[in-house]
């Protein structure tokens, strides 16, 4: 299980930068971590390095965040103001489902008997000033984005 230390936002961005080098269509991540442990901070590494230019912020409120980046559909879930589980049903997730999709879902726990597998595990905790992240893959797509992993 690799573990990364982050010293600051900055360093949790370039994390998601080197996991949007390594992003295979059609994965699903969770991310799991306290409010303000830098999940969207590393989902805004990530978009961004794919190339979107806009802002990329908590879908807290609207729940997901759509983005479309060239060949690549990306849509980050926070489920932390889900009441239900079988919420996700009337919000779509299911249509989200394709082999060209990304998943990034905060707060998965939220979500328990109605997310698909993940297949990557990404669990960000405070360590002092900075955080820590750690990484489990749970599918054989999850075992090849952290093996080519370079951070």
């Amino acid at each position: 299980m690799p573990t990364f230390a982050l010293d600051s936002a900055t360093a949790t961005e370039a994390l998601g930068a080197c996991l949007a080098a390594v992003l295979v269509p059609g994965c699903i991540f969770y991310l799991s971590g306290d409010l303000g442990a830098g999940k969207t901070t590393l989902v805004r590494g990530l978009v961004h390095a794919l190339g979107y230019q806009g802002a990329v912020k908590s879908p807290t409120f609207t729940l997901v965040e759509p983005y479309s980046i060239g060949s690549w559909r990306l849509f980050h879930w926070d489920l932390y103001r889900l009441t239900d589980p079988e919420e996700l049903e009337f919000l779509g997730l299911r249509d989200q489902l394709d082999s060209q999709a990304v998943l990034l879902i905060e707060w998965p726990e939220h979500g328990y008997g109605e997310l698909p597998a993940a297949d990557l595990e990404i669990a960000l905790s405070y360590a002092g000033e900075g955080r820590i992240c750690q990484a489990v893959a749970l599918s054989t797509a999850g075992q090849r984005m952290l093996a080519n992993l370079a951070p």
